[in-house]
């Protein structure tokens, strides 16, 4: 595919990351809603790229979307698959958090449905995994849409999508039993990805956000602050639900204003602040930082008899040591592991390369005279 990647875009999986570290490290009682939207954050980006990802290859000449379908699937698995599976037999194999149980259904990328039904965070250590589970779920939907729908209904099948999350968030008081199932089912994240791959589907056509939203994002940024900061009041009172729904809701502006313009390239010290190479780094290995650190985290705590600091509590010492364990691990998992298996990428083009034809396939089709090699190689002018 052409282009190159993304700089920026790896910064912003950096500070995600970063959020969802803070939150299970640093925040008090090991939860803040900055870890949420971390995640929201990575579902924004996840729906951005994929979806332009797509569109750029059926925009190609030569689009088969059977091609298309498979390079897709093997391309996530081979991404995805292996560190995801890797810390599934770890887990089975040192019985962490006796987690065995649950371990088919986060096998199978449903760890979202299985905290949603049993309305509980156990196992604590793979609770994580709802989110990765979310993003298989529209790794498998989506790319069948964006290769196979009508080029020009994308986007209103796009709009659809945010507008039927959206109802299911004012649906929620009707079914609000079990409460998990609010922020874990399908569609309660389909917002954030759907609203990321708007963008795309805006960009393939030569738009960007809206006026709106490009000039307005820093007021939903202050509104939701405001919001966020307010008085939940008591459990199941006027104020909790709408509360909640604000607080979902608001920062689908700001995130999709920031992911645009840092796809764009942003200029000056931003820019510069936002290309750092540690940064930059820190965002490419975030997807290990992500999937190993809730375990490096219970190790931790494990180690605290050798650890001057205190880390059997949120707060610096365990943010500094746990967060530090992480980047190792995750660093050593991108180097030795996850980088050498990405190269496995190259027999998986999204573009079947067209195959060079031999000369005696030339002579076979009475192509003797000068220059008739180049003149058989036809190339189609009509993309339609």
């Amino acid at each position: 595919m052409p282009g190159g990647r993304d700089l920026q875009l790896d910064a912003l999986r950096a500070a995600a990351v970063t959020l969802v570290l803070y939150s299970h490290f640093f925040a008090p009682g090991g939860t803040s809603f900055l870890g949420h939207l971390g995640v929201r954050l990575f579902f924004v980006l996840s729906g951005f790229l994929i979806t332009r990802l797509l569109l750029e290859a059926r925009d190609a000449d030569q689009f088969a979307a059977g091609s298309a379908l498979r390079s897709f699937y093997a391309r996530r698995a081979i991404r995805i698959f292996p560190p995801y599976f890797a810390v599934l037999a770890f887990v089975w194999f040192t019985d962490l958090e006796q987690a065995g149980s649950s371990l088919i259904w986060h096998a199978l990328y449903l760890s979202n449905f299985w905290y949603a039904h049993r309305n509980d965070w156990t196992p604590w250590l793979l609770c994580h995994f709802w989110s990765l589970s979310i993003e298989e779920q529209f790794y498998i939907a989506w790319p069948l849409i964006v290769l196979l729908a009508p080029r020009r209904r994308i986007e209103a099948i796009t709009i659809g999508l945010i507008c039927f999350s959206l109802a299911y968030r004012f649906y929620w008081p009707i079914a609000a039993n079990p409460a998990l199932a609010r922020d874990l089912l399908p569609p309660a994240s389909m917002d954030a990805l759907a609203c990321g791959a708007l963008l795309a589907v805006r960009r393939a056509r030569g738009a960007g956000v809206p006026c709106w939203m490009r000039f307005g994002w820093p007021a939903f940024v202050a509104l939701f602050l405001l919001v966020v900061l307010s008085d939940p009041g008591p459990a199941n009172s006027t104020w909790e639900w709408p509360r909640w729904l604000l607080v979902q809701v608001l920062p689908l502006v700001p995130l999709v204003a920031i992911v645009s313009m840092c796809s764009n390239g942003l200029p000056g010290t931003l820019g510069w602040l936002a290309e750092l190479p540690p940064l930059l780094f820190l965002g490419r290995i975030s997807y290990g930082v992500y999937l190993y650190h809730a375990i490096l985290l219970a190790y931790t705590v494990k180690a605290q008899p050798w650890i001057p600091l205190n880390v059997s509590e949120e707060g610096p010492g365990r943010f500094l040591v746990a967060g530090a364990a992480t980047l190792i691990v995750a660093s050593l998992s991108w180097v030795l592991f996850e980088k050498p298996l990405n190269s496995f990428k190259r027999y998986f083009p999204y573009i079947a390369r067209p195959r060079a034809r031999a000369p005696s396939e030339t002579r076979r089709f009475g192509a003797t005279y000068p220059g008739a090699e180049a003149a058989l190689d036809l190339q189609p002018t009509d993309r339609s």
